[in-house]
């Protein structure tokens, strides 16, 4: 028979184990050096909260790996400190969440939980089928989705116009041909005024 529950019989369900006491004197085995060893950087203060990566001071990996170039420009995007993001939000969970003929903005988005809040730009993916004729506004949309949208018929507003990478280079090749053009002329008029020049000088040859 178990012994009767009272205050001489009183134990915790899980036996209670004595914090280790460091540096209380020799004869309690973890004094002088604390069980920490005779030097060296684990004897010291703060060694166990290296940070991340730390390799002993030595170049860590991180510092040692080649970088690429041009992280700090803005043509760079999205690496570095111009970098970007949109939030992605797939077309089956517009179809699971809005009803048929609603208005789907960015405000709605958040009103239905599928953002936090605008202060990122939404990317609208292709992802998942929709059978609902919804009028979508975001930031941008992916071709698929824009495909998918308008076969439902329903309409994708874009907020920003979708950039070209090649009508910049085109527009400063065609700068430089502009340039190349109006320089043409000026090279035949000088040479016009040598041409012009050279009978001068022989028929004033011929006199003397």
């Amino acid at each position: 028979m178990a012994d009767e529950l009272n205050l001489s019989t009183l134990k915790p369900a899980q036996a209670r184990k004595d914090r280790k006491r460091v540096g209380r004197g020799l004869g309690s085995g973890k004094g002088r050096y604390s069980g920490r060893g005779i030097k060296g950087q684990k004897s010291r203060a703060g060694s166990k909260k290296m940070p991340a990566g730390f390799e002993g001071g030595q170049m860590p990996l991180d510092m040692r790996a080649p970088k690429l170039r041009g992280n700090t420009s803005a043509d760079a995007m999205p690496i570095g400190p111009f970098r970007t993001y949109s939030q992605p939000i797939n077309l089956r969970d517009l179809d699971r969440v809005f009803a048929d003929g609603d208005t789907v903005n960015i405000e709605a988005m958040v009103e239905k939980g599928l953002l936090k809040n605008t202060k990122a730009d939404v990317k609208v993916l292709g992802t998942g089928d929709l059978k609902k004729k919804l009028a979508v506004t975001a930031h941008a949309f992916s071709a698929a989705a824009r495909e998918k949208i308008t076969a439902a018929g329903g309409s994708a507003t874009a907020l920003k116009e979708p950039k070209d990478p090649r009508k910049k280079k085109h527009k400063v090749a065609k700068s430089k041909a502009d340039d190349s053009d109006d320089a043409e002329p000026e090279v035949d008029a000088a040479e016009a005024t040598e041409s012009d020049a050279e009978p001068e000088a022989d028929a004033t040859a011929e006199e003397s």
